[in-house]
């Protein structure tokens, strides 16, 4: 297996685990298993004891978060296709630039709300993509232009 191919089945794996964890969230939000995330949270915005109402509408934002990364995966699905099928670095340098413009906002965002789990979360994405996808784009580009064979 070439590595072009190990990495570009690495990309369709971080996509399916986006497209499970959207699927997860609505199911899991407000599970005992998401409790201590949640809790901590809540604790920023309201202190030690959020009231009832807030606790039902943090749930509710979870829950509704997962529809949005179930399609953000697949909208990378669609672009790790067409890089994949067709050697496009352009599709390679959407999801590099969608990480781009992602990651530092949430990461701010969670930061301010001394959400450190996110931080750590969206370091985690961003250490599993953003080398395989740059090394595509730029393989995939040479090959475009005849610097490199397949």
């Amino acid at each position: 297996m070439t590595t072009r191919t190990w990495l570009v089945r690495w990309i369709y794996m971080t996509v399916a685990a986006h497209l499970v964890v959207g699927v997860l969230l609505p199911l899991c939000a407000g599970a005992a298993v998401t409790e201590g995330y949640r809790r901590g949270i809540e604790d920023f915005f309201f202190g030690a004891d959020a009231p009832a109402a807030g606790k039902a509408l943090h749930v509710w934002w979870i829950s509704l978060f997962g529809p949005t990364v179930q399609a953000a995966a697949i909208w990378m699905a669609g672009l790790a296709v067409i890089g994949d099928k067709q050697r496009n670095a352009f599709a390679w340098a959407m999801l590099i630039l969608g990480l781009l413009v992602w990651a530092p906002q949430d990461m701010l965002i969670s930061a301010r709300a001394h959400c450190w789990i996110n931080v750590w979360i969206d370091t985690l994405a961003l250490a599993v993509m953003l080398p395989p996808l740059l090394w595509l784009c730029k393989f995939d580009l040479a090959f475009k232009h005849g610097k490199t064979k397949a």
